[in-house]
């Protein structure tokens, strides 16, 4: 079976862009650059994400940390108090 456009135009010997023509291989090479160029963007976007949202779950692990710490306190004390 024979694809159109692959091996086209293309001289005896030539491998170096494993037999595709130079038109067609160079427009795939582009976009693969492109879209891998687009893909790096967005894992990077998304890794910084990541990153900031551990970030803030540290910190509001904290913030309930001291809050249940402040809870106990205060449910000690009312459980000192006479009434």
């Amino acid at each position: 079976m024979r694809r159109a456009g692959l091996g086209e135009g293309v001289p005896p010997g030539n491998y170096g862009n494993y037999g595709y023509a130079n038109s067609g291989y160079s427009a795939c090479e582009e976009e693969n650059e492109r879209l891998t160029e687009s893909l790096r963007s967005k894992v990077t976007a998304i890794k910084s994400l990541s990153i900031e949202i551990g970030h803030e779950v540290k910190t509001q692990n904290k913030l309930l940390s001291e809050m249940d710490s402040q809870f106990d306190s205060t449910t000690g004390f009312l459980g000192l108090c006479p009434m």
